[in-house]
């Protein structure tokens, strides 16, 4: 089984045990399960707030989570070589929901959050993808979360660049 097929099938299988009144993501994985997800640098919360979104508030979808995880997967096997960062990004650490750069409002804190995704550096209490996030990738240009993390990954540290980009996209 390859690993889209693995992500799918656990995705699947959370979903259903959430929708089956067991809302605690602890008990939805075996060992296996949490082995795999390290091997992909992913954690169990981040699968399961993407179920619990889709769950609770229809989106996002199954196809989203995976591509999510493809790029998260991506960077960790070939940036980070398979080694975890031992940094957390905490509520703490974030830009606050009004803060803008160039004029994007909420433009800091999901770039914040989109680079510690990447480097699987996200607190369990933070998401990316979530709710606040969709709504600012939907209203500007309708940008997919996974091609925001693309864009992030391949823009570096030059946010003026990802800024121009995300404004482009409104057109």
């Amino acid at each position: 089984m390859t690993w889209n097929d693995r992500f799918t099938e656990l995705f699947s299988r959370s979903l259903e045990s959430y929708r089956s009144g067991d809302t605690d993501f602890k008990n939805h994985y075996s060992s296996e399960d949490i082995e795999f997800l390290e091997s992909i640098g992913y954690q169990p919360r981040e699968l399961f707030d993407f179920v619990e979104d889709l769950a609770e508030e229809g989106e996002p979808s199954a196809s989203t989570a995976l591509l999510v995880a493809a790029v998260r997967r991506d960077y960790f096997l070939t940036l980070q070589k398979g080694e975890k960062s031992d940094k957390v990004l905490t509520r703490d650490d974030v830009p606050g929901f009004g803060e803008e750069f160039e004029g994007i409002p909420y433009f800091p804190r999901i770039l914040e959050k989109a680079k510690a995704k990447l480097r699987g550096e996200l607190d369990p209490d933070l998401m990316f993808g979530c709710g606040g996030d969709r709504n600012f990738l939907q209203k500007n240009g309708n940008i997919h979360p996974a091609d925001f993390l693309r864009h992030v990954w391949a823009i570096g540290d030059e946010p003026e660049k990802l800024a121009a980009w995300v404004k482009q996209q409104r057109a």
